[in-house]
């Protein structure tokens, strides 16, 4: 059974139960794609149409960031939880270990993807796992497009997991959603990386103080600091826009549902 989305922030219906909720019993027999939504996504996606409507057809969307969540409480007076991409990942292969599933890793180098495999065979030994590095460019041509559904269809998995990094990822899952033969389709981005160990994600202090944004910055200051020291302001001048839209209260109090 899947719950749907709840609540909306701004144009975009948000996920508001617990992740333990996500999939209340067996894996759906559709595909449902899972996508995350932070301040910086919220930015970029205002500028970027085709990221906004991927985020927007989401059968999921997990608010990954405090101030998403605070956001949502600021404009609709809901609280949510926060759920990161890393807990998504880890329900879900908990969920497969425990039912003997498949799930496929669609993105990285071939190093990070071996890295992975290795410490699930691990920690979740009755998943079976497949992967798939996809060429590092800009735009992926057709053939490329083709040989990352066909490696992924003939796997079959129930979970595909895709690392690409935002909106690379969200975009990429949703034109390809009807063509690929998976259950469950998640953009996790770096998570790939977190989990293979060649990034190390920020401890549990940080991310139970809701600083993991701070901690990331810190580790990676050269490739972080303009997504959370610009576009952290950037997000609050858009949030307050829409807080004093005259038509706000209308539009974004509703409770919102994808069908």
């Amino acid at each position: 059974m899947l719950l749907q989305n709840q609540y909306s922030l701004s144009e975009y219906p948000i996920f508001d139960h617990n992740i333990d909720d996500l999939l209340t019993d067996n894996l759906p027999q559709k595909s449902v794609l899972i996508n995350t939504i932070n301040q910086y996504s919220f930015c970029m996606a205002a500028q970027d149409k085709d990221f906004k409507e991927s985020l927007q057809h989401s059968d999921i969307l997990l608010p990954d960031g405090v101030g998403v969540v605070a956001a949502t409480r600021f404009l609709t007076g809901e609280k949510l939880h926060k759920i990161a991409g890393a807990d998504a990942h880890g329900f879900l292969l908990k969920k497969l270990n425990k039912d003997g599933g498949k799930c496929f890793y669609l993105g990285a180098s071939e190093s990070t993807l071996k890295k992975i495999k290795e410490k699930l065979s691990k920690e979740y030994p009755n998943v079976k796992v497949g992967s798939y590095s996809p060429p590092f460019k800009k735009e992926f041509s057709d053939l490329d497009n083709a040989d990352m559904v066909k490696a992924v269809n003939a796997y079959k998995p129930d979970v595909l997991f895709i690392g690409m990094t935002a909106p690379k990822q969200e975009k990429w899952a949703y034109q390809h959603k009807a063509q690929l033969n998976a259950r469950v389709i998640c953009t996790i981005g770096a998570v790939f990386d977190f989990y293979a160990g060649t990034v190390e994600r920020p401890s549990k202090v940080w991310i139970n103080l809701g600083l993991e944004w701070l901690g990331r910055l810190v580790h990676e200051p050269k490739r972080l600091w303009k997504r959370y020291l610009y576009y952290g302001p950037v997000f609050v001048g858009l949030i307050l826009k829409e807080k004093f839209r005259p038509s706000a209260y209308k539009s974004i109090m509703h409770k919102a549902s994808l069908n």
